[in-house]
């Protein structure tokens, strides 16, 4: 093969090389969930009240769908 050649699949396997690690960092679950955690964490952090209001209306829903299937009468 020519010097122009070996050249070409050099670059080819550095740019597959490249594109693999971009891939295998897209799906790296473990990393993803520490992004999503540290922002979460930040956002808490700078900003509570949206989240204590939200985490209250889960717990106001979880209360009401419990206490509708307990008295509702669909027997």
């Amino acid at each position: 093969m020519s010097e122009e050649t070996n050249n070409t699949i050099e670059q080819a396997r550095a740019e597959l090389e490249k594109t693999l690690d971009a891939i295998e960092d897209k799906f790296n679950i473990g990393k993803r969930v520490d992004e999503v955690a540290t922002n979460v964490r930040s956002s808490y952090e700078s900003n509570p009240l949206p989240w204590i209001i939200g985490a209250a209306a889960a717990a106001v829903s979880v209360v009401a769908v419990v206490a509708w299937a307990i008295l509702s009468d669909d027997d």
